[in-house]
């Protein structure tokens, strides 16, 4: 058999299989596959590949990146298990697809009609994080002294008329021709309205000085009195003395960071019932004051109905008479039978019906722990807590509200001053004598938890007030207001005051806002509050009272005049609102957080958890306080049930009857109201936004979004 060589082929075989040789096959099509992320929160997944290709159809609870690229397929995934069961982790396994448009070729080729194309789908599975063990058991506690107060608010009745007028002179001069001062300057704005007025032929029952130029006149036609003052071009303003109301709700009588702290829990009697302080990361604050640090002094003046001294909760937690506490109430009828005086004891016979209103807002504030002085048969031994615990924080009791639940503008003006340590004239009414007066206990923050729905203008005794103790340094918080609406309410609404909106639980979702707290453009900061039971009737927070559900209202120190002696009640409302923004407040002082009213405020304002629209809005301002990020708190395990919030404010709270929680190694329980669980298996979303604590702590972030 002849041998052939190359050099005798033919040309058209050699050339055959020279391409044959050189050319390379068809580009590889890109795979379908299948991804298990399991209980992690993310992978990187790969396949060879030569071409372009681009990512589409993501679900939304997965993330991947990078979206588009040539050569081999490289990206990282990343599940947000959350936004694939926003409210309840009601699936086991959560599964999804996204595809992989490609083109193939090399990655210098222009491609073109002919260029193989193609999609692969990939397929994600990832396990839900999974909790078991029992939930615990749900507060509970069994007593006679707690009732839901029936409050001081008349709710949406007629206005009561003003009493009297007050009047604003532009300048006041004494006969020297020199511009006076105190209760000189005073008396004689007093004098010269009074003159006006019997010009007129209009009579003026009494009068008193609240600040150098202005003064409030008792009369019996403040219309006719009004007309005539405001004729005189030297009169900067005169205005009715309007009346305010407590803003409480009248109520029916009836029932990977540092190693995590144990939340510090309070064990009196009715604690486990008060949600509003584990709702705002409380238990880690206090875990926190086992390390002192609260030393600061700091005074909170409750300027409000006065105050029971005799509520053994309340035991050495207040400034007594003789110490800067004083009823400012200078008609003898205030409830008490005499006029200004040193003591501002809440008054009332066995025929009140209302509690007191400014014991209740005192206790959220001040309230002692551990054992009480005993008192009565039936009366708890322990009681409640109040939010500051052993912080060097007392409350100043200034009365302004008489025993019907009216507090009059000129009356909170001369109170507010008096508060932030400004001297005021007070006047006998029988003697017509005027003696100033400069609080001892200056009030680094002053709480209003009263107000009403008048004009700008009439509120302006009342605005300056606020804007002279801002100036002297207080920080003015106040009940933003129960009218169901968007009207502004005063003094809340008042340039230099924080008013203070309310929120109450919404059972699957975000902190909600409260059906009868005022919205409007004022509102700068949102607190727990309480539901309203008539009409957004609740009971989330898990607690359980003499064998029933108890409804998600505020809890703190009462009165029960019926029977003259010491009680709990739970009532809502921003009255309840705005005593846990004063806490708050003084409890950063006293650590040292902050050291003035501009930086407690802007303190309290970053910090706060946004609810709701982004940023600063009408409904709950720049959102719910959190105590436990403004106070810089450790981070806590949760040993009372289970509540868990993302990033956007959204919460997995799962139903059914609740049994001991147990803590999973590794995962961190965020506080808040109570969870309740099945006595099974759950799977809960725990990744990376779900496994924080409401309170935040150093090196987290905190909620800044949403709203169920």
């Amino acid at each position: 058999m002849p041998r052939l060589f190359p050099s005798t082929l033919p040309l058209s075989l050699v050339l055959a299989c020279t391409l044959a040789a050189c050319t390379p096959s068809a580009p590889l099509p890109l795979q379908d596959q299948a991804l298990d992320l399991g209980l992690s929160l993310g992978t990187k997944a790969s396949q060879p590949f030569v071409g372009r290709w681009t990512v589409t159809d993501v679900p939304a609870w997965l993330q991947v990146t990078p979206t588009s690229g040539q050569g081999d397929v490289t990206v990282q995934l990343r599940a947000d298990r959350g936004l694939g069961t926003p409210l309840a982790a009601d699936q086991a396994v959560l599964t999804g697809q996204f595809k992989i448009v490609w083109t193939a070729g090399p990655q210098d080729a222009t491609g073109g009609t002919d260029a193989p194309a193609g999609t692969a789908t990939w397929t994600v599975r990832a396990d839900q994080y999974a909790l078991t063990g029992r939930v615990r058991e749900a507060a509970s506690a069994q007593g006679q002294d707690l009732r839901v107060g029936t409050g001081l608010s008349k709710g949406t009745s007629e206005p009561t008329p003003a009493r009297g007028l007050i009047v604003k002179y532009r300048k006041v001069e004494s006969v020297s021709g020199l511009q006076a001062r105190g209760a000189v300057a005073g008396s004689t704005v007093a004098q010269r309205a009074r003159s006006t007025l019997q010009g007129a032929a209009l009579s003026v029952t009494s009068s008193r000085p609240l600040s150098d130029d202005t003064a409030a006149l008792q009369v019996e036609n403040v219309a006719a009195a009004l007309q005539a003052l405001r004729a005189d071009p030297a009169v900067e303003y005169a205005v009715p003395n309007a009346i305010l109301r407590a803003q409480s709700l009248p109520r029916p009588s009836g029932p990977g960071q540092p190693p995590l702290a144990q939340p510090l829990e309070p064990t009196d009697q009715y604690a486990g019932l008060q949600w509003p302080f584990r709702l705002l990361g409380y238990p880690a604050v206090w875990r926190d004051m086992e390390g002192g640090a609260y030393t600061r002094p700091v005074t909170v003046a409750v300027v409000d109905s006065g105050v029971r001294y005799d509520h053994p909760d309340l035991e050495g937690r207040l400034w007594k008479p003789g110490e800067g506490a004083l009823d400012l109430l200078s008609d003898p009828k205030n409830g008490d039978g005499d006029g200004v005086d040193n003591d501002p004891t809440d008054p009332g016979d066995r025929t009140r019906q209302s509690g007191s209103h400014g014991t209740h807002v005192t206790g959220i504030i001040a309230a002692r722990w551990g054992q009480n002085t005993a008192t009565c048969a039936g009366c708890s031994a322990t009681g409640v807590v109040g939010a500051v615990r052993r912080a060097n924080v007392k409350v100043l009791p200034l009365r302004v509200i008489d025993a019907a639940g009216d507090a009059s503008v000129a009356d909170v003006a001369l109170a507010v001053r008096y508060a932030a340590g400004l001297p005021i004239t007070l006047t006998d009414p029988q003697t017509q004598k005027a003696t100033t007066r400069t609080n001892p206990q200056r009030a680094a923050v002053i709480n209003l938890s009263l107000g009403a729905e008048v004009s700008a203008d009439t509120a302006r005794p009342m605005c300056e007030a606020i804007g002279d103790a801002s100036n002297a340094g207080s920080l003015i918080i106040v009940a933003a207001g129960n009218g169901y609406g968007t009207k502004p309410y005063y003094p809340a609404a008042c340039p230099a005051a924080v008013a203070v909106g309310s929120v109450t639980l919404s059972g699957g979702s975000a902190p909600k806002h409260a059906v009868y707290s005022n919205a409007y453009p004022a509102v700068q900061l949102s607190a727990p509050g309480g539901t309203d039971p008539l009409q957004d009737p609740a009971a989330f927070n898990g607690g359980v009272f003499n064998g029933q559900p108890f409804p998600d209202l505020v809890l703190s120190t009462g009165w029960d005049y019926a029977k003259d002696q010491p009680n709990y009640e739970a009532e809502a409302g921003t009255s309840q609102a705005a005593p846990q923004v004063s806490a708050l407040a003084a409890l950063l002082l006293s650590k040292g957080v902050t050291t003035d009213a501009a930086s407690t405020l802007a303190r309290l304002n970053a910090t706060a958890t946004d609810l709701g629209a982004a940023g600063r809005d009408p409904l709950f301002g720049f959102g719910m306080i959190n105590a436990a990020a403004a106070l810089g708190a450790p981070a806590i395990s949760d040993t009372l049930g289970l509540r868990l919030q993302d990033s956007r404010g959204r919460v997995f709270q799962p139903p059914g009857r609740p049994g001991p929680l147990q803590r999973l190694p590794g995962r961190r329980h965020v506080p808040g109201h109570w969870g309740s669980g099945p006595r099974r298996q759950r799977h809960l979303r725990r990744d990376g936004r779900a496994a924080r604590r409401e309170g935040g702590h150093p090196g987290t972030s905190h909620p800044t979004g949403g709203r169920g």
